[in-house]
C-alpha cells in the first residue's frame, strides 16, 4: 500500500492541534518567569557584567518590571525584580533599576504588542556588533529572525538617556530584535518567554554566522522557507515548552530559591 502524499498545511494544522493538546506551558508568576530567563541567559554565558537588562511590562500603566541593579542574571531570584515608573522611581520592591533601562521605556511606548525586553553584550552577537553586520539568515535555527531582526549601524552612547531610546526604538520598528553596531542585541517578545526565546536563538545565530563565515560568504535561506520556518518556530506552544526546558536545566546548575 503506497503512502497518500499530503501537502506541508496538512502536518502543520496537526502539529499545531497536537501541540495544544499536549503541550501545557508551566504557571509561574511573573517574577519567578523573570528568574528563570535570567538563569537561562547566564546558563547560555550571556552575561556581561552588569550591562545587561530584563524586563517586563507590568499592569500599571507605564511601569514594567526589571532585575534591581547591582545583581548578575546567575543569581536573580523572583525576590530580586522590583517596579518602576517612567522615571525610573521604585514602585515595588527595594532597590534601584539599571539606569540603561530607560531606553525600554521608548520600546514600550512605541510599541503595544511587546510585553518583555531583554538586552545583553552576549560574546557571539557582541562580535557581530563590534564587526558592524547585520544578521544574515542562512539556516534554519536563523529563521525565527527571519524578516524580524533589525540593525542599528551607529552606536548613540551608553542608553542612560531619551536620545538613545528613541534611536534605538525608532531602529527597531515592528521587528521583534535588533543588532546594535559596537554594543550587543535587544529582543522585544510579546511575552517573557518569547524574549527569551529570541534572545537565544539570537546568540546562537551570530555564533554560527560568525564561525560560517570561515568557509565563505553566507547564502541567505530562501525568503518564502524562511518565513514558514519563523512563523511555525514561533508558535507559542513552541516558544512555551522550550523555555521549560530550558528553566529545568537551570535547576541543576542554581536551583531557584522558592518565591
Amino acid at each position: 500500500m503506497s503512502t497518500a502524499f499530503r501537502e506541508k498545511a496538512y502536518f502543520d494544522a496537526r502539529a499545531t492541534r497536537d501541540m495544544a493538546q499536549h503541550l501545557h506551558a508551566v504557571e509561574r508568576s511573573v517574577q519567578e518567569t523573570m528568574a528563570y530567563a535570567c538563569r537561562i541567559l547566564a546558563m547560555t554565558e550571556q552575561e556581561a557584567g552588569l550591562a545587561g537588562q530584563i524586563s517586563v511590562r507590568s499592569q500599571r500603566p507605564g511601569a514594567y518590571w526589571t532585575l534591581r541593579f547591582g545583581l548578575g542574571f546567575d543569581e536573580a531570584t523572583p525576590d530580586d525584580f522590583i517596579e518602576v515608573d517612567r522615571d525610573l522611581n521604585t514602585l515595588t520592591g527595594k532597590g534601584m533599576a539599571n539606569p540603561a533601562t530607560r531606553f525600554h521605556l521608548w520600546v514600550y511606548e512605541g510599541r503595544p504588542d511587546v510585553q518583555s525586553i531583554i538586552h545583553t553584550h552576549s560574546p557571539w552577537a557582541s562580535a557581530l556588533a563590534a564587526a558592524r553586520q547585520p544578521l544574515v539568515i542562512a539556516h534554519m535555527d536563523m529563521t525565527p529572525l527571519h524578516d524580524d531582526c533589525a540593525f542599528l549601524a551607529d552606536w548613540p552612547g551608553v542608553p542612560i538617556a531619551d536620545q538613545e531610546g528613541v534611536l534605538i526604538s525608532e531602529a527597531l520598528g515592528d521587528k521583534r530584535a535588533i543588532v546594535l553596531a559596537h554594543h550587543g542585541y535587544l529582543a522585544a517578545g510579546a511575552s517573557c518567554e518569547e524574549a527569551t526565546y529570541l534572545s537565544v536563538y539570537l546568540e546562537r545565530a551570530a555564533r554560527m554566522q560568525i564561525r560560517a563565515q570561515a568557509f565563505g560568504a553566507l547564502t541567505p535561506v530562501d525568503d518564502a522557507l524562511a518565513r514558514e520556518a519563523h512563523d511555525y518556530l514561533l508558535k507559542p506552544s513552541i516558544v512555551n515548552a522550550t523555555f521549560d526546558y530550558w528553566a529545568r536545566q537551570t535547576r541543576g546548575i542554581a536551583p531557584l530559591p522558592a518565591a
